[in-house]
């Protein structure tokens, strides 16, 4: 009949092929599917109806390497079977449509599932490597990682708007790092969570995850946390960002309620970058250097806010008349004058012009973040003079409180006033 299709899988050398059968002609809204293993003397049903597949079959492919990876497009979207066939189960990636699915094409050099739908676009599964480590051993157990792929720190890009009129809208290329995982059943009690360990076993970070049975994949980003940016008039979105990982061997750990399980994951370099890994760990090093530069500021600021605020707010309780009130308020003044060194005070942000330590220091931070390679000598120089100035402002801060604060608070303490005190670094950390 002219409804039947043949789909070739790949393996016709070994008499293997499937068809699917479409009767939605006679309001039949059933998959069907068959299997022959003697060049078609001879077909056997799948069991696809039986696992719950709805919607007349479109497509059924052979994965290229896994002979019993199969992919089945339906009316109302994508079965998959890891057994030739016997079980499957629905595919449910995040935002993926109950759409129909008219072809599908393994990609030969990336590994990559291609769906072709109906009214919805072109969808792209990557890496389907995950899928093909399905053994039986692997379903028998509660949990576990699968093949984990090398992260390669793809160089983080820009190159414009080149095109023309003949404009091109895609989601670039991914550069986090895919931790794939397996549960047989979905995780309900105790804790799930996934943390990176570095060579020497330091925790570098912990990254979601999904309690859904099945295969998963957490993403890592590969960054760390950027560094606090004391607050001002002016926004400093260079130092948004924290620095990326250097490139070696890494440890992934999953706690799964009691149960423990580890992997690799090995980090590279960009095959296309020019500078070697010693490079990286040079500006590793340096832009390391200076997000703790702008943590030490952030606590300045705060420190300086605190003792400022906190002579204003006693300030405001005392009379008009009070020497006491006039002390507090040019201790806050003074000290208001001292963060205006720091950071840039006046509003209108950008526009105003005002550069001080905080936008000087946030700008050599995103320099040295957004180039991987080895920095330049002006740079490690540019880092060691802004933090002898921040070092020279936190003294002149701290000879005002040290001078004033004493009497001050006996003063305060004389007017049943709470004393004032300088946030220490340690407390703020």
């Amino acid at each position: 009949a002219p409804w039947v299709s043949w789909v070739e899988a790949g393996r016709f050398a070994e008499g293997t092929a499937y068809a699917t059968f479409d009767r939605h002609m006679y309001g039949d809204m059933k998959p069907y599917v068959y299997r022959t293993t003697d060049y078609g003397a001879t077909w056997t049903a799948l069991p696809v109806q039986q696992a719950g597949a709805r919607g007349y079959a479109h497509v059924i492919k052979e994965d290229t390497r896994n002979a019993g990876l199969l992919f089945l497009g339906t009316e109302f979207g994508l079965w998959i079977s890891v057994d030739g066939g016997q079980r499957w189960a629905q595919y449910k990636g995040t935002g993926f449509p109950a759409v129909a699915v008219r072809d599908l094409v393994v990609h030969p050099r990336t590994g990559d599932l291609v769906l072709g739908t109906h009214g919805r676009g072109i969808w792209i599964i990557d890496d389907i490597a995950p899928w093909r480590a399905l053994t039986d051993d692997v379903l028998r157990q509660d949990a576990g990682f699968l093949p984990v792929p090398t992260a390669v720190q793809r160089m983080e890009t820009f190159g414009g708007w080149a095109e023309g009129d003949a404009a091109f809208s895609g989601p670039s290329r991914s550069t986090e790092a895919f931790i794939p995982y397996y549960q047989r059943s979905r995780h309900i009690f105790g804790d799930l969570k996934i943390e990176i360990l570095d060579a020497q076993g330091k925790l570098v970070d912990e990254v979601s995850t999904s309690k859904h049975r099945g295969v998963s994949r957490a993403t890592w980003s590969m960054h760390l946390k950027p560094p606090r940016v004391p607050p001002a008039a002016t926004a400093a979105f260079a130092a948004a960002v924290g620095p990326r990982v250097l490139p070696g061997d890494y440890v992934v750990r999953m706690t799964r309620g009691d149960k423990v399980y580890t992997t690799q994951l090995t980090v590279a370099l960009d095959p296309r970058a020019q500078f070697t890994v010693a490079d990286r760990k040079a500006q590793f090093d340096l832009v390391n250097r200076i997000g703790a530069l702008l943590n030490h500021m952030s606590w300045a600021v705060d420190a300086i806010l605190g003792v400022r605020d906190g002579a204003r707010e006693r300030a405001a309780k005392l009379p008009e008349t009070d020497a006491l009130r006039s002390k507090l308020t040019k201790l806050a003044d003074a000290a208001d004058v001292i963060r205006g060194k720091i950071v840039a005070t006046k509003e209108g942000g950008a526009i105003t012009g005002e550069e001080r330590l905080r936008e000087f220091v946030a700008g050599l931070y995103g320099d040295v973040g957004n180039y991987e390679g080895r920095p330049t000598e002006s740079q490690f120089a540019r880092a060691g003079a802004l933090a002898r100035e921040l070092e020279d402002v936190i003294r002149e801060f701290t000879a005002l409180t040290d001078t004033q604060l004493p009497g001050l608070n006996r003063e305060l303490q004389a007017g049943k006033l709470p004393p004032l005190a300088v946030l220490a670094e340690k407390d703020w950390k």
